[in-house]
């Protein structure tokens, strides 16, 4: 593995982020073999989440090819995730390292055919991550994850795309998030239905999370879709070209670890891991409830089945999609 990537290890499983350490810390939570994460990952620790991240209702595109398609109900009513068995759960060709803008990265690709998990086209997906230092008064640890998905098949005119990183933080000196002090860049989200899935309009969160606030192990939990961009119709397929932001940043008293998510993506889910229960494996103890907490972040979730939305997801045939995360961390 490249020196530069020396705080991170990866797994060829869903290119998983399996270390991501600052101050000697592990902040993000896994497993410590890809055989565990095979067997015990229900949450999703690390995973590149594809090819449709988040909920889709009623586990149903709509539209698209002239059809419908019936996807696996794995959530509910609803598609979850890519699936039963998503790109999270398959196998990467990587890492490979090379460059990539003048830095040495690794680079993960699967390429995920026509019908699986029953999504139309065959495509492939490429991730590229990239260590790098910042230094504007404090020393920064940076993970720069590039995500690019090229419709490659001909097998049909179009299909759908929206991937995300399904990465738990915990940046305590605890068992959980509590401690933790999170505050988002944005107050904007989709309000969800029972089932996860957001209703078409974008409303201000009843709660204030653009100020300071401290994160709670239990309720009240946080498991919702933020929205930085509110005009859908501009977002591009390929959103690499757009200025990264700020999505969330997050600190802890004890550890002074601190941590930011910037992405170029439109939206974000945060999710305060209220449904997270792994065992204990190989004597490390088991993970519970408020255990991490996620930022993912992504297109609108269930886009491709509201009109005014579609067109972020909507990859057609020769087209490539594309999105940035980067994640900064560091002890104050």
């Amino acid at each position: 593995m490249a020196p530069e990537l020396a705080e991170f290890t990866f797994l060829p499983l869903g290119a998983i982020i399996q270390e991501f350490r600052v101050a000697g810390k592990n902040i993000v939570l896994g497993f410590p073999t890809q055989d565990h994460y095979v067997k015990y990952n229900t949450p999703h620790y690390g995973a590149t989440i594809g090819r449709v991240a988040n909920r889709l209702k009623d586990g149903v595109i709509h539209s698209l090819n002239g059809r419908e398609y019936e996807l696996a109900k794995n959530n509910g009513p609803n598609a979850l995730h890519g699936g039963e068995n998503g790109w999270g759960k398959r196998i990467f060709d990587g890492p490979h390292t090379v460059q990539r803008q003048g830095r040495d990265a690794l680079l993960f690709k699967y390429l995920c055919k026509d019908g699986e998990e029953g999504y139309p086209g065959t495509v492939e997906v490429r991730v590229w991550y990239t260590a790098s230092k910042e230094d504007d008064g404090a020393a920064k640890t940076v993970l720069t994850a590039e995500y690019e998905v090229e419709f490659v098949g001909d097998e049909c005119e179009e299909t759908v795309v929206n991937l995300t990183n399904h990465s738990y933080f915990n940046i305590g000196d605890g068992p959980t998030v509590s401690g933790t002090t999170a505050q988002l860049t944005t107050a904007d989200y989709l309000p969800l239905d029972t089932t996860g899935i957001p209703q078409g309009t974008i409303k201000k969160f009843p709660r204030d999370v653009t100020t300071p606030f401290e994160l709670q192990p239990s309720e009240p939990h946080i498991d919702d879709v933020f929205v930085v961009d509110t005009n859908p119709a501009k977002v591009p397929l390929d959103t690499r070209s757009l200025p990264l932001r700020r999505l969330a940043q997050f600190s802890h008293p004890t550890t002074r670890l601190h941590l930011e998510v910037h992405s170029t993506e439109p939206a974000f889910q945060f999710y305060t891991g209220k449904y997270i229960d792994v065992p204990g494996i190989d004597g490390a103890p088991p993970h519970g409830e408020g255990a991490g907490f996620c930022v993912e972040p992504s297109r609108f979730v269930n886009a491709i089945n509201e009109p005014k939305w579609r067109s972020m997801v909507l990859l057609k045939k020769g087209q490539v999609f594309g999105c940035k995360n980067v994640y900064k961390s560091w002890k104050a």
